[in-house]
């Protein structure tokens, strides 16, 4: 990561719980946030949101033509009976708790096209003492209407498709209250309409070993409560926490999803990820930022709702005195690259409402992160454009095209067509909770490295065509540039030599 994350305040959590209150959350503790209706940029209403955890779509009450039922008074039946039939069977779970042998290893092991259907009240329970609930390479897998829950699965590893197997369907499954991951994710996956809850590291982790995922849908799921496990107080800085994590995918649609409540960041795509479309989502009360786009390339982030969220780690950093502009939108060392293919050749934002957070975007960029450098965090990584990355070191690395190539760039940001709303008695902030910013440290380290200077904070600032126009602002917002000290006013920020928010709208008193 380019900045360490901050962790949750267990002693900031009722005060939490008063502001959403005040906001037109639920208050009661333990209780989810209930989406409202939320302005477009246009000035309409968007209402559809994936209440899907309130409300989960039922399975078939009779097991289907053909279909397997699994017994669950009989421990072990399902693992048995996905062993002894072929490939391409579907399975009917009869209602009940389901449970797998006692061994902590035990688990499912689909074969190739095997379909999973849960009965009305059907539940896969790893009792606290199985690790994962179903897993193998098999590609074309699918588990709809079930319940999984109490699995155990280690850090970093997931519980459904703990392989990461291709082509894998999870649709209207509830899958909560597990350690780890509640879901990984392969190539070609589909997830749908389902309820990712209160898992103790990430409601899905986006990752495979010694690969990439491609072509990852994402579509109408609740993302809710996760990490319970606290990771980022654990382990300081990382970067291992989210309702959703993305680790190296090429081609995503994360549509129509409500992600709310966790404990950390809500959407987080962290190194070497590309084209992803993020789009239609309400994005809200999260502790951390929204979304974080770190390390990666080439998005169109559109058409979300986007609230109350990172007043936790926000207000954290605030009352320490440090003076980042910790953002609900984060973009880490991400831009367009035109070289790499995509969908589009910029990341773009646009047609978003973003209302009441703890500040709103900014764009950052780390002199001392490129690869081979010690203050690499995504260690042994290298950009997507340096085939070799051992020629990323001195004195190669101080000349073209080496000099550019060997360092992730926030580049080709596009921000228009938003709208930001702040109400500083909202958030109950005073102050660091109302700025944009785009900018860059004062490059220091290693002594080899030819970024050192202000030469990266001079580049994100003015010369890696970065830029917002046509916004509408409501509320007191303060704006950043080049270095955490430069903070602008609006009229600074339009001037020489910034030349920001060309054709935006700006009204101070009308946010609150």
């Amino acid at each position: 990561m380019g900045i360490k994350r901050r962790h949750w305040a267990s002693a900031a959590a009722p005060l939490a719980l008063a502001l959403l209150a005040a906001t037109g959350c639920a208050s009661t503790p333990g209780a989810r946030a209930e989406p409202t209706a939320a302005p477009t940029a246009s000035g309409a209403l968007s209402t559809s949101v994936a209440r899907v955890c309130g409300k989960p779509a039922a399975g078939p009450t009779k097991a289907p033509a053909g279909a397997v039922p699994v017994d669950p008074a009989e421990v072990g039946d399902l693992a048995a009976k996905t062993k002894s039939n072929p490939a391409n069977t579907t399975f009917w779970l009869r209602p009940g708790k389901h449970r797998l042998d006692p061994d902590r290893y035990a688990q499912v092991i689909p074969k190739e096209g095997d379909r999973y259907l849960g009965a009305p009240g059907a539940v896969l329970d790893g009792r606290e003492k199985n690790q994962y609930a179903f897993g193998g390479t098999a590609r074309d897998v699918t588990i709809r209407y079930l319940t999984v829950q109490g699995f155990v699965a280690p850090q970093n590893e997931g519980v459904v498709n703990h392989d990461s197997a291709d082509g894998w369907v999870i649709e209207h499954a509830t899958i909560q209250d597990n350690s780890g991951a509640g879901l990984m994710a392969g190539a070609h996956q589909r997830v749908r309409a389902n309820c990712l809850r209160d898992n103790g590291q990430y409601g899905m982790n986006a990752y495979t070993t010694g690969g990439r995922v491609s072509d990852l849908v994402v579509e109408g799921n609740e993302i809710v409560g996760n990490n319970t496990g606290d990771w980022e107080r654990r382990r300081p800085g990382c970067g291992c926490t989210g309702g959703v994590k993305f680790w190296a995918v090429n081609g995503a649609d994360v549509r129509g999803n409500w992600v709310h409540d966790n404990r950390g960041t809500g959407l987080w795509a962290d190194t070497n990820n590309n084209d992803f479309r993020i789009e239609n989502n309400v994005l809200e009360a999260n502790d951390g930022a929204a979304l974080i786009y770190e390390t990666s390339y080439n998005a169109v982030i559109r058409n979300n709702t986007i609230r109350r969220n990172n007043w936790v780690e926000g207000r954290k950093a605030a009352d320490r005195g440090d003076n980042f502009p910790f953002a609900t939108v984060y973009l880490s060392e991400s831009g367009g690259e035109p070289r790499i293919r995509a969908r589009t050749d910029k990341i773009e934002i646009y047609r978003n409402v973003l209302e009441d957070n703890w500040s709103g975007i900014t764009l950052w960029e780390n002199a001392d992160r490129f690869c081979n450098s010690p203050a690499n965090t995504s260690s042994g990584d290298c950009t997507l454009l340096v085939r070799d990355p051992h020629r990323c070191t001195e004195p190669a690395i101080a000349s073209p095209p080496l000099y550019a190539d060997c360092r992730w760039k926030t580049q080709r940001v596009d921000i228009h067509d938003n709208r930001f709303v702040l109400d500083k008695s909202v958030v109950t902030c005073t102050a660091r909770c109302d700025r944009m910013a785009v900018l860059a440290n004062y490059g220091t380290y290693p002594d080899w490295s030819p970024y050192k200077g202000d030469r990266v904070a001079e580049a994100i600032t003015d010369k890696q065509h970065n830029r917002w126009h046509d916004n509408v602002y409501l509320g007191p917002w303060t704006f950043v540039a080049h270095d955490p000290s430069q903070v602008l006013d609006s009229g600074q920020w339009r001037g020489t030599p910034y030349r920001q928010d060309a054709g935006s709208t700006l009204d101070p008193q009308a946010g609150g």
